[in-house]
């Protein structure tokens, strides 16, 4: 069974705490969570980019100049691709870009993350963290203190505005819940730090 140790705001060890093998434990799928951050940031394309074509760009309704006799190309419009001012041709439309993953999946690929945090020693568990007013200045103590790299995600038990408002305009440093973790952003970050309630509900979750 995995064991971590328990920091506190300081930065300070307080104690060891050992998670749940069939989550923290488990050898990580590579397809499971590669499938998840394809589908990930497939998602979140929107998809609404668009092109004229000959028939939507305004003009062009006069066949520039007769059909034989000029010596020159026939032409039927000056909206055609060829000309200045023409339609694009097979350009971008409005498409949707959405992927679905089955839920073995992604439940597999968010705990083949998480162990894969804990085997590289890339996650810390935080005993709590109270702010008493929103502070960039005290958040940026807590991270300094806890001696993470230069990305790092929070894994809050519940939403804590406080927490996030001071977290946000810290470069590198994200928050996020432990039920909406996504396993794109587990491994977009050098230091997962999980609050220790949150660990507790990751695994009532997930186990």
């Amino acid at each position: 069974m995995p064991t971590v140790s328990v920091f506190d705001m300081t930065g300070k060890k307080v104690s060891d705490m050992e998670l749940n093998e069939s989550i923290f434990g488990i050898e990580p799928s590579i397809p499971a969570m590669h499938l998840c951050v394809v589908a990930y940031l497939a998602n979140q394309r929107q998809g609404t980019q668009s092109t004229l074509t000959r028939s939507e760009v305004s003009g062009g309704g006069k066949k520039p100049w007769r059909q034989k006799g000029t010596g020159r190309a026939r032409q039927g419009s000056t909206r055609a691709p060829q000309w200045y001012h023409g339609g694009i041709s097979h350009g971008p439309k409005p498409r949707k870009y959405h992927k679905d993953v089955n839920k073995k999946v992604r439940r597999l690929a968010i705990k083949s993350a998480l162990s894969a945090k804990v085997a590289d020693s890339e996650l810390i568990v935080l005993d709590d963290i109270k702010l008493d007013a929103i502070k960039t200045k005290e958040m940026a103590k807590v991270v300094n203190a806890l001696e993470t790299g230069k990305k790092v995600l929070f894994v809050l038990p519940e939403k804590n505005d406080v927490v996030y408002r001071s977290a946000r305009n810290i470069a590198g440093v994200s928050t996020t819940l432990a039920t909406t973790l996504n396993v794109y952003d587990i491994l977009n970050c050098d230091t997962v730090v999980v609050l220790k309630d949150a660990v507790s509900k990751i695994e009532e979750v997930y186990a």
